[in-house]
């Protein structure tokens, strides 16, 4: 079951005020960007979070699961506790940086 679009949109919704939000549909699923930083995976309607020392207090409690087959394991988030979602992005914003564009290989020569 794939992410729904309605899904995302409450998603993003709930982090309103975290930074500012976009998200891109990846292999079919979603991944939400703060401040241009990918902090979110959203598969089949869920939230996950990297298990990353700096969350473990704060996510103590929450459940843990992979988001797709081969993935490490991540922290599934609630985000409908809209306090512990802003928390969270608060915490990972610092820590993750923007993503560097990759640079095209150049067409070999026949």
């Amino acid at each position: 079951m794939a992410t729904s679009e309605a899904y995302i949109q409450y998603v993003c919704d709930q982090a309103a005020g975290a930074g500012a939000l976009r998200y891109r549909k990846m292999f079919g699923e979603y991944m939400v960007y703060v401040n241009e930083k990918p902090l979110l995976t959203v598969c089949d309607d869920t939230v996950y979070v990297k298990r990353l020392p700096e969350l473990a207090e704060e996510l103590a409690d929450a459940q843990t699961g992979a988001p797709y087959e081969g993935a490490k394991e991540h922290y599934i988030l609630d985000v409908d506790d809209r306090e512990k979602l802003l928390r969270v992005l608060a915490i990972l914003e610092p820590l993750i940086p923007v993503p560097q564009p990759r640079r095209r290989k150049p067409p070999k020569a026949r």
